[in-house]
């Protein structure tokens, strides 16, 4: 039986960026607030104080800020005619728990979305054609624009203090900056990060060739910087823990540093940790939600009340509450009917491994979770798709993380996997040899959903998510095209001996990293037949339930996710405070 306890107005699933802020605004609003985070509390100090987070064995192959997967995990197929089977330990993606989520272990690289991201099936269609979009991908267009949304990018970037050159300040095109970047309201709070050797390299190249290289966007402090909630932060020393590691400096944007001291000083706002959410129970007509159940710290099953909730988690970890929940439709790939589950993709993700003379020092060891240089001349719709027969684009980049020497040790082919030729090639290569990164887009199919696996469960009995996923051949001849741009950059930086592109190629593997930038699945748009949330968030059929995150876009744009994740959460949490405390109720009709 579970305990019952007093109702709150607002119950929130997640303590990450999404929860933080929609938690911080309502209680501000006078609400009274419950986080709810499954992990335990992690605080900049004492929690990521060095000597002790240096630790590349506990954070990037233990994984102490990612999810457990040893009582919740997913399962994979690559389509229907397979049985989907458990990942047993993270190398598809890196879903964060522990207070503030994955905005302690991202690596802070920061984007906004393109102005097309948001409205891209008319787009294509009406610049290339009906018939460009292949008939399997289900890209829909988002019920907002990027217009709408800027006002939020821009709060954002300011809550965050994010660093960088503006390359469009309304309108007009600044020097330094990323010529393609969509217009933005002021320039970036902090100057561009510092640039490293191998992407410098990379820039030179690239400006040879004739394409634009600029400095990446970072979520880094780059000066001591105070945010718009008034909070301190630091300026990155550079030390290369950014990637899996929580921020020893203050320096790194998360929502311990940027906002949660401020909302934890009111006394509405609350953060349960230990508290492992099972679902959102519903009334008896399905109608409304009654509050959520919980598991806490002691393996209690606890009832908390509220008269609204909010999914804040990781997000497809969303949809499987969704699921659980009984809330929507689940999507059906047979018969394309549901919502529930639909448009869910990954990233296409590439490289170009590159090996140097020796003259050529790299140090990789010198760096940040986002210092690169990066080009958007094959991002989004920034060049002729017609000739090449495929919706989206990528950034090639080359950015410097990290030489821990546990994941990095670089090898050209043929190298033996170990034993003494294997240990001269990592000890003539370790410094002189760098990657060439590029993010893809992907586009949503009709065979790539999410749903509840009928098999396999977690350590509480309830049913795993269970992925269905594999490359569409849109995305296959996007790779192709990225790559081969890669090692054309490739081949003409100084003191490259050797390049090894490699493009994406089917099946789809889970036992692979690509990113964390999981999207869909719990998408918004302006029809239920083909969305679960409106363009507020709200669910359709429960509207006292709120979703956040990245389950809400309708594919996945080349671009990292985080800034638009926390743009959405001010978006929808602006139109709450407006319309819906006065008047509780559907906002869109």
């Amino acid at each position: 039986m579970a305990e019952n306890l007093p109702k709150v107005d607002v119950a929130i699933i997640g303590g990450g960026w999404t929860g933080s802020i929609i938690g911080k605004e309502l209680a501000a609003a006078g609400q009274r607030v419950v986080v709810l985070e499954r992990g335990e509390a992690r605080w900049p100090s004492p929690d990521f104080q060095g000597p002790n987070v240096h630790d590349e064995l506990k954070y990037t192959r233990r994984h102490a800020l990612h999810q457990n997967a040893a009582t919740e995990t997913y399962t994979f197929r690559n389509n229907t005619k397979q049985k989907a089977l458990p990942m047993r330990r993270w190398q598809f993606a890196y879903p964060g728990t522990h207070l503030g989520g994955a905005g302690n272990h991202w690596s802070g690289a920061y984007y906004r979305f393109d102005p097309t991201d948001f409205n891209l099936r008319s787009h294509y269609e009406e610049r290339y054609g009906k018939g460009f979009i292949d008939d399997d991908l289900t890209s829909q267009d988002w019920p907002l624009s990027y217009d709408e949304l800027e006002p939020y990018f821009d709060r954002f970037d300011y809550l965050i203090g994010a660093s960088g050159q503006a390359g469009n300040i309304k309108g007009q095109k600044q020097e330094g900056g990323n010529p393609f970047e969509p217009w933005r309201s002021r320039p970036y709070p902090n100057p561009p990060m510092k640039v490293p050797y191998a992407p410098a390299l990379f820039g030179e190249a690239a400006r040879k060739l004739g394409y634009h290289p600029y400095v990446q966007p970072s979520a880094l402090c780059t000066r001591p910087y105070v945010n718009t909630e008034g909070l301190h932060m630091s300026a990155c020393v550079y030390c290369g823990f950014c990637s899996n590691f929580g921020c020893e400096h203050f320096a790194k944007a998360s929502p311990q540093v940027c906002i949660l001291p401020v909302a934890l000083k009111m006394e509405n706002f609350e953060i349960r940790t230990g508290a492992h959410v099972l679902r959102v129970e519903l009334t008896e007509d399905k109608k409304r939600a009654r509050g959520v159940t919980y598991v806490d710290a002691a393996g209690k099953e606890v009832f908390q009340p509220a008269d609204t909730v909010f999914l804040c988690a990781f997000g497809i970890n969303n949809v499987r509450l969704l699921l659980l929940s009984g809330i929507g439709k689940p999507y059906d790939p047979e018969t394309n009917t549901g919502v529930v589950g639909r448009n869910y993709t990954h990233q296409t993700t590439s490289g170009v491994n590159l090996f140097f003379e020796e003259s050529i020092n790299i140090n990789p060891f010198m760096g940040a979770g986002a210092v690169a240089v990066t080009m958007d001349d094959f991002s989004a719709d920034n060049f002729d798709h017609g000739p090449h027969k495929f919706v989206g684009g990528g950034y090639l980049q080359i950015q410097v993380v990290s030489g821990a020497p546990i994941g990095y040790h670089p090898t050209p082919k043929g190298t033996p996997s170990w034993g003494s030729e294997w240990k001269k090639a990592v000890k003539r290569y370790y410094n002189h040899s760098a990657s060439i990164t590029i993010t893809g887009s992907a586009q949503p199919t009709r065979g790539a959903y999410l749903s509840l696996d009928p098999t396999y469960k977690d350590a509480w009995g309830l049913p795993l998510l269970r992925v269905t996923y594999d490359f569409p051949d849109n995305d296959i001849r996007l790779s192709a095209f990225l790559t081969a741009k890669g090692d054309e950059i490739g081949r003409a930086m100084r003191g490259v001996v050797a390049t090894e592109p490699g493009p994406r190629k089917r099946p789809f593997s889970a036992t692979a990293y690509q990113s964390t930038h999981l999207t869909g699945g719990a998408i918004m748009g302006d029809d239920p037949q083909t969305s679960v949330v409106n363009r507020y968030g709200q669910v359709w059929d429960v509207p006292n339930v709120f979703v956040t995150g990245a389950a809400l876009f309708p594919q996945n744009s080349n671009y990292n996710p985080t800034a638009t994740v926390g743009a959405t959460a001010y978006w929808i949490v602006d139109k709450i405070k407006a319309d819906y405390l006065r008047s509780p109720g559907p906002l869109v009709t």
